[in-house]
């Protein structure tokens, strides 16, 4: 099974969630994942071969208890692929950031020109207070989306 397909599986990300905090048995797996998916004992154990049948876990005896372990290696495959997305994604990060900077100090500029002269209705139409709160350019965004 390929990696993107075990881990498109909400189950079975949760049991990487939960394995995530150290290794446990299976019983231990099995009770947190019956409680918040409802799904049957048998149906969790499914879901612990796959995860083991792919790499992504090993397990190990210890009496008769089976201990589970993520195992890292299909882990680092994903996100080796997945790297190469990540300038993508950084770039256009970096660019939202700036612009959230940008309309922050316009707002605290707009706000500090405003204080120092008007009354408070600023943005505000109508003659009670009451009304639309309007952007920089003076449109309500209900105008703005139309």
């Amino acid at each position: 099974m390929h990696a993107f397909d075990v881990l498109g599986d909400p189950v079975r990300r949760r049991i990487l969630e939960l394995l995530a905090d150290g290794e446990l048995t299976s019983g231990a797996v099995s009770e947190v994942i019956r409680a918040e998916f409802g799904i049957s004992q048998p149906a969790v154990s499914q879901h612990l071969r796959v995860l083991r049948d792919s790499g992504f876990t090993s397990v190990r005896a210890e009496g008769t208890r089976r201990l589970y372990a993520i195992d890292d290696g299909p882990l680092r495959e994903v996100d080796a692929w997945l790297d190469r997305f990540r300038g993508f994604w950084g770039q256009r990060m970096d660019a939202l950031a700036t612009e959230l900077a940008r309309g922050r100090r316009q707002r605290r500029a707009a706000d500090a020109s405003g204080s120092a002269g008007t009354t408070g209705t600023k943005g505000v139409s109508g003659a009670t207070g009451e009304g639309r709160t309007t952007g920089e350019d003076g449109t309500t965004p209900v105008e703005r989306a139309g």
